[in-house]
């Protein structure tokens, strides 16, 4: 495991291309809670948006620690990997949604319509992998 730059060009590419992720939050128990997303990443913001429901366990378990928790998104292709460690929030501000929305289409595609979505923001602490 090696810390990376994260406005390296490997980096920026590899958080660009399409792959599915992996949110880690924490479960009130201390235990992993681990499920697929799709994750867009800013490198110059240090900054990652998640979109989900409100109510979900990850919105709970990111709300556990009032209102921000420790949170890793992973992705993998073959041997490449990166991690992303960070602090998250969940954002119920419209133009927040909005924003991870248009990130999220740019990256996977239009998600379909959701009147309880929210966004998960993490603010990016360390990035981690191997490219």
């Amino acid at each position: 495991m090696s810390d990376l730059a994260a406005q390296d060009p490997d980096v920026t590419a590899f958080w660009t291309e399409r792959h599915l992720c992996t949110l880690t939050t924490l479960r009130g128990d201390g235990g992993p809670h681990v499920v697929p997303v799709g994750v867009t990443f800013d490198a110059a913001a240090m900054a990652a948006w998640i979109i989900t429901s409100d109510g979900s366990v990850k919105v709970g378990n990111v709300e556990l620690g009032g209102g921000a928790a420790r949170v890793a998104v992973c992705q993998v292709d073959g041997r490449r990997w990166s991690t992303l460690e960070g602090v998250a929030r969940v954002s119920r501000d419209p133009d927040v949604i909005a924003d991870a929305v248009r990130r999220y289409a740019g990256r996977y595609r239009r998600p379909r319509p959701n009147p309880n979505r929210v966004a998960i923001v993490i603010s990016v602490r360390r990035v981690l992998g191997h490219l």
